[in-house]
């Protein structure tokens, strides 16, 4: 019997999804109603209406009546999807950083208590200490295993040629993340695997799905590839928040009955590393709710 999918793979399943990222973007920026996410996205019916119908099973949002005669329904967030916010507010503020090819500017984040625009931080929510990905030692937990972590999903990649830059808010992370085997990709990146075929043997994967995650990755800056190894650059450490912050949500969502997928440890205090968001300007920790756009 194949073993039950663990934490990860059911993250990477439901937002390893380009669309389910748009809708949960826009559902955060206030789109409710079918026409909203339907004006805002270059989605055919079919696609939103499947999309929606998943989301709303799998609790990221709920369906709620509001007429009857004809009737009428709005789709609203739940405490899972919006505990998604730190994982959100980590891509914007990656795409702030190091992505210039925005249709339009970025708009700039404003911490709400210290009224100062700010650029999150990732500290340890044991010690309160800032860290970043070389501060972090992570290996499997009891539902651990690369075996465990693949998805089980039929969803498939949105095309680049139906892709429209306007109606994304983080073009490029979308491109990278929201895709679940190039997510998956940069997991074991970060785990330290470099050879196309330990990517390969590892996650399992068909030859030309590696190849072509590769080449994005690398045509984006993510990583290098030097004499066959692919190492990560600056730009792509610095998506480590953005990964912590999705696998803390993760395992707080999903967990298995044998344990966790797996165990982070700061090496700074020794304690089990869970990620808190805190200001670099007050140095306080952030809330979704205190996070303005300006």
């Amino acid at each position: 019997m194949a073993p039950a999918p663990n934490a990860v793979a059911q993250m990477l399943g439901l937002l390893g999804d380009e669309w389910t990222l748009l809708i949960l973007q826009r559902a955060m920026l206030g789109a409710r109603r079918y026409g909203d996410f339907h004006d805002e996205l270059p989605v055919s019916n079919s696609v939103l209406s499947a999309r929606l119908a998943s989301l709303t099973h799998d609790e990221l949002l709920v369906r709620r009546e509001y007429q009857t005669r004809p009737p009428r329904s709005e789709y609203l967030l739940t405490p899972r999807s919006r505990s998604l916010w730190p994982m959100l507010t980590s891509i914007w503020a990656w795409e702030q950083r190091f992505v210039d090819d925005h249709p339009q500017p970025l708009p700039a984040m404003q911490h709400r208590m210290c009224g100062a625009v700010f650029a999150p931080q990732v500290e340890c929510r044991a010690c309160d200490t800032p860290v970043s990905d070389k501060d972090v030692l992570a290996h499997w937990g009891p539902s651990g295993g690369w075996d465990r972590c693949i998805p089980a999903t039929t969803t498939r990649r949105r095309s680049g040629a139906r892709r429209t830059p306007a109606a994304e808010l983080f073009p490029q992370t979308m491109s990278v993340v929201g895709d679940r085997w190039g997510f998956a990709l940069l997991v074991a990146a970060f785990v330290g695997l470099s050879r196309f075929t330990d990517f390969q043997n590892q996650l399992s994967a068909p030859p030309g799905t590696i190849a072509d995650r590769l080449t994005l990755f690398t045509g984006e800056g993510i990583l290098l590839n030097s004499e066959g190894r692919y190492r990560l650059t600056e730009k792509g450490r610095a998506l480590f928040g953005v990964l912590v912050c999705a696998l803390t949500w993760a395992q707080r969502w999903f967990p298995a009955p044998d344990g966790p997928a797996a165990i982070l440890t700061h090496t700074g205090c020794g304690q089990r590393f869970l990620p808190a968001l805190t200001c670099d300007q007050c140095r306080n920790r952030l809330r979704g709710a205190q996070i303005l756009a300006v």
